[in-house]
């Protein structure tokens, strides 16, 4: 049985920061998931932790024996209150769980409890060389609505970002139970 199998996913709490931290930091190097371009510390993201709230913006992580290896956040999408019912999902992975479906889990979990937070559209920001997170959107059936093209520049070089989205039409899934 493979390790994605067995992840169980919670409610981050706050002494889950440091690990949180420690796997987004992991994805800084490659320029493949972040516009960071410096790693952070747990007190640079604290008060971005603590705007993660459970009942409207959860931040969520994936623990597989015991040991967190996945997150995903929900975040509010552009600040004004006629999107309040779209968000930005993140899912970052440990390095060494990349490529165990845990993604596809953890993206299933976040449209099964969209609707119970009064989430409708969810969207991504991901960079258009970031094919793994590409083909894992696109499979489970989001869709480009935007191409900014070299927006970002790491490194010397320039990037685009692509916009996915989805819209939601399903029954919500209480937070408290399996998705």
């Amino acid at each position: 049985m493979s390790k994605a199998s067995t992840m169980d996913i919670r409610l981050a709490d706050e002494q889950d920061l440091p690990r949180i931290v420690e796997i987004y930091n992991a994805a800084v190097p490659s320029r493949r998931s972040t516009a960071d371009t410096e790693t952070v510390t747990p007190d640079d993201r604290r008060e971005w932790f603590r705007q993660h709230e459970p009942a409207r913006r959860p931040l969520l992580v994936g623990e597989d024996e015991g040991g967190i290896v996945a997150w995903m956040s929900f975040e509010d999408f552009y600040g004004r209150p006629a999107y309040a019912h779209t968000a930005e999902l993140s899912i970052y992975i440990a390095p060494d769980y990349q490529g165990r479906l845990l993604g596809k889990r953890l993206l299933q979990r976040a449209e099964a409890l969209a609707p119970s937070l009064d989430i409708h559209t969810l969207v991504g920001y991901v960079f258009a060389h970031n094919t793994p997170s590409l083909r894992l959107l696109r499979a489970s059936g989001y869709q480009e609505w935007g191409r900014l093209p070299d927006v970002a520049r790491m490194d010397g070089s320039d990037f685009s970002l692509c916009i996915l989205g989805k819209r939601l039409d399903s029954a919500p899934a209480p937070l408290g139970q399996p998705a």
